[in-house]
């Protein structure tokens, strides 16, 4: 059941003009997920709308933004410094659009990589943690763990959310990054889901399970932070 229509918003993202947005507020909503798309769909995507709507559900809001290139029909992802121009007027525009709700950052795969590296560089105003859909730890048939160097710089806390057929985070590289991080850093393995989630016939669920398994954690770990900041 759809909560409601999304409300279509502008942000402005520097010398590289302006994006599309669309909001999702529910009525009971207790935190907002700035959530960035992957590099080869943008927010219009089926699965990112299929999320947006599940997350209402559970009372949690998001604001879903185009980078630059999808804005302009380009297939080819901006480079990081825009990227993360878009991550910082996104988080800004979630900031003034939700301004009593907690803000959590990430998304899917490059919009993740991309929160994270500006996360690292300078913290993003208001955001009390980061949540990946599938991060990218490396390229498909290239294992590697350099693109998590950055991550210790974050000072937050992190959600991992992974297929265990995921070829672009082998766990047997992911897991020694997230205990690395500490207490900071949650990774909940999807058993079966490849990066996008998807899973095979035999493995006894569909994709649509998957998601509702990837949304609970999600709001669950957002309950965890309400309750760790309380606490403090």
């Amino acid at each position: 059941m759809k909560v409601g229509s999304p409300q279509q918003l502008e942000i402005a993202v520097g010398n590289a003009g302006p994006v599309s947005a669309l909001l999702i507020r529910p009525a009971d909503a207790r935190a907002c997920f700035v959530f960035a798309h992957g590099a080869g769909a943008g927010m219009t995507h089926a699965v990112m709308e299929a999320a947006a709507q599940g997350l209402a559900e559970r009372g949690v809001a998001t604001l879903r933004y185009q980078f630059p290139y999808m804005e302009k029909g380009s297939k080819r992802p901006d480079p990081p410094a825009i990227a993360h121009s878009a991550v910082r007027a996104a988080v800004a525009e979630a900031g003034r659009c939700c301004p009593s709700l907690r803000l959590i950052a990430g998304g899917r795969s490059f919009g993740g990589r991309m929160t994270s590296q500006a996360q690292a560089l300078s913290p993003l105003a208001g955001v009390d943690g980061l949540a990946f859909l599938g991060f990218p730890l490396h390229p498909a048939g290239k294992p590697s763990d350099d693109r998590a160097r950055h991550l210790a710089e974050i000072k937050i806390p992190m959600l991992f959310l992974q297929g265990t057929n995921d070829k672009l985070a082998e766990l047997a590289l992911l897991e020694p990054v997230v205990e690395r991080l500490g207490r900071k850093a949650t990774l909940h393995a999807v058993r079966d889901a490849d990066h996008s989630f998807h899973v095979p016939a035999r493995s006894g669920r569909n994709d649509h399970e998957v998601l509702n398994e990837i949304l609970d954690a999600f709001a669950g770990w957002v309950g965890a932070i309400e309750a760790a900041k309380a606490a403090s």
